[in-house]
């Protein structure tokens, strides 16, 4: 029944879908992704907690899993969806990858959904941790140059200025080279600034990187 879309059990006559399912699976998975971000980041408040939960579980990225799976082609459809490409449908991959969800939770447990959840997502998760997703400046740098093993950022900071005006310009360093600079008005801010604008570097070099290896 997990894989059953509404469209079939209209034309069969049916009332099994997997509707329900969807609804159980996706406070499952929510809840196994808020407990795993949770514990990984128990430095970031909820406003960064969100965004980076919302990188893990929204449709695209659920859509994308199920893709991996093939689920598209084990759905059950009917006609008109089978026609319009609907196995391909980002709506529909993720709801049966949810429906799926809510049924081993149902069979097996939250312990055993929890498992396959955590599975599933290890890559989408990960990739949302590197692409900064939810992580100020200075967390997201951090987890992308472990990501690379390229060690820890330290941060070298100037200050300017009198007392009640100073400015601060922080230095973004890795191995006693400087990656990128940032100013503001505080020293928070200044190094936040330069971990963002490191992080951006980076990236973008990464991505040069794989284009260039995936040409050749």
């Amino acid at each position: 029944m997990a894989l059953t879309h509404r469209s079939f059990a209209y034309e069969t006559g049916t009332n099994l879908t997997n509707e329900r399912l969807e609804f159980l699976g996706d406070s499952v998975l929510g809840l196994v992704v808020t407990e795993e971000l949770y514990k990984r980041y128990p430095d970031l408040d909820e406003s960064r907690l969100s965004p980076l939960r919302s990188g893990v579980v929204n449709m695209r990225a659920l859509a994308d899993i199920a893709r991996t799976l093939e689920l598209g082609s084990a759905i059950r459809l009917g006609k008109g969806e089978e026609v319009t490409g609907g196995r391909n449908k980002n709506s529909l991959l993720a709801d049966a990858l949810e429906a799926i969800i809510g049924a081993i939770y149902l069979e097996h447990g939250f312990a055993k959904a929890s498992e396959v959840v955590l599975r599933l997502i290890e890559k989408t998760l990960n990739g949302a941790v590197a692409k900064g997703a939810g992580l100020d400046g200075k967390t997201a740098l951090q987890e992308l140059l472990a990501a690379q093993s390229k060690g820890v950022p330290e941060y070298v900071v100037t200050e300017t200025g009198p007392d009640h005006d100073k400015s601060f310009t922080a230095f973004a360093m890795v191995g006693g080279i400087a990656l990128a600079q940032g100013e503001g008005k505080s020293k928070r801010e200044a190094e936040q600034i330069a971990a963002r604008v490191a992080f951006e570097l980076l990236s973008m070099a990464t991505q040069d990187v794989d284009a260039s290896e995936s040409e050749d």
